[in-house]
């Protein structure tokens, strides 16, 4: 579970059950517990279609009202998600989820298109599902390291 099949990343949100087993006191070992065990996740992976999550951040943008075409446009153009908007002392307040790994840049690009007039502030709010060109892009890329 530590380096799971999708690039060695960890695996989350497993449950098992035993349901059957037997000892036998000659043949019976921890070490042949581990193994048995260690087969059957390895098994369990293969048939249960693992995917890989990405962290998705919530973002507040304020921005003023001139610029918010632009801020959403760019929102949307990282896979962003808007859910909503509020006017805050004449600022335009954007209320997004938008996928961490979008996020490096952010700072920079805001201040180009607001005139260094907006701002953001994210968190970590939970974890979703990666797109599968992307995946295919991680995988690819750990496997050549």
């Amino acid at each position: 579970m530590q380096s799971g099949l999708l690039g060695g990343y960890p695996v989350l949100g497993v449950r098992a059950e035993v349901y059957d087993g037997s000892y036998h006191e000659v043949d019976s070992s921890e070490m042949a517990f581990q193994v048995a065990g260690s087969l059957a996740f390895k098994e369990a992976m293969k048939k249960g279609d693992p995917v890989l999550l990405e962290p998705i951040m919530k973002v507040t943008v304020s921005v003023p009202e001139d610029y918010l075409g632009d801020v959403i446009g760019d929102i949307n153009s990282r896979r962003g998600r808007i859910e909503g908007m509020e006017v805050r002392s004449g600022v335009q307040v954007v209320h997004c989820y938008v996928p961490l790994a979008e996020m490096f840049g952010y700072s920079t690009d805001l201040r180009s298109k607001t005139q260094g007039r907006g701002t953001y502030v994210m968190e970590v709010d939970h974890y979703d599902e990666c797109p599968k060109s992307i995946q295919e892009k991680v995988i690819a890329g750990k496997a050549i390291k």
